[in-house]
């Protein structure tokens, strides 16, 4: 699938299309003016946007459209999580995801469902992880 790059005010229109669709602008310029302050304006503007990417679908009801999630969260952020990965050094993908679980309030389901992805992980990990950046574009000299 191609990444779709969506802003921060996106995500949050995003985010309210993902629990509660099909949704009306108003009803998302509802919720979001509450968090962000924003007029409807704004929320309308960001929408015709998503739309455009083709994160959302839409669906004439009268004179209002319906708003549907036309991709996963689920693929949208593994989409993010993947494209932040890619600008990292491999050898340096490990100590950024134990950053984000440091800087993270995990479950206790989560943290059993890592484990045991680590045990996993663990069985066919190599010794070392080879850089492919670029000379030039890292520091570990490989």
């Amino acid at each position: 699938m191609q990444e779709k790059h969506i802003s921060e005010a996106e995500w949050e229109v995003m985010r309210v299309v993902w629990t509660t669709h099909p949704i009306t602008s108003k009803d998302i310029g509802a919720v979001l003016e509450d968090k962000r302050q924003w007029k409807l304006a704004t929320t309308k503007t960001l929408l015709g946007r998503l739309v455009k990417k083709g994160m959302l679908k839409t669906e004439s009801r009268g004179r209002q459209f319906d708003y549907y999630p036309a991709i996963s969260e689920e693929s949208s952020v593994k989409e993010a999580a993947d494209a932040l990965l890619s600008q990292v050094c491999t050898k340096k993908v490990g100590s950024t995801i134990k950053m984000m679980m440091e800087d993270s309030v995990l479950s206790q389901s989560d943290l059993s469902e890592l484990e045991q992805l680590i045990k996993e992980k663990k069985k066919t990990a190599p010794t070392e992880v080879a850089c492919n950046c670029t000379p030039g574009q890292c520091s570990c000299r490989h």
